[in-house]
């Protein structure tokens, strides 16, 4: 199973990116798939998920300015960010998890991409 992020970047603050997750080597649509974050000196965070029914669930803190989406056609995971903050500055990582099923718990999932970074500036 392979999966490469892309779309970080340099944004200034109130700006908006989308980051992207081309998966392979797995049933796509079967797995639930999740973005994480992890800022320098920071332990690596839940984000953003969406299961194999297309169930969303997001941190606090970026719920209402984030929206993941899929599409099974494509085997790829998007994350539309909006309102970017200061504080979410770091490297994100897509991953999939071990089932369909939805869980913010780093351990449940099995493979993971290589990161993209986002810094915003202020």
């Amino acid at each position: 199973v392979q999966l490469q992020a892309s779309g970080g970047g340099l944004v200034q603050a109130g700006g908006s990116l989308i980051l992207s997750c081309a998966a392979s080597g797995r049933t796509f649509r079967s797995y639930n798939m999740g973005w994480f974050r992890q800022a320098p000196g920071k332990e690596r965070e839940f984000v953003s998920g969406i299961s194999g029914g297309g169930y969303t669930y997001y941190a606090d803190s970026v719920k209402g300015r984030f929206t993941i989406s899929r599409d099974n056609a494509k085997n790829t995971v998007y994350l539309q960010m909006n309102s970017l903050k200061p504080e979410d500055t770091a490297v994100y990582y897509c991953a999939s998890g071990r089932s369909g099923t939805w869980t913010v718990t780093l351990e449940e999932y099995d493979y993971w991409g290589q990161g993209t970074l986002v810094t915003v500036s202020s």
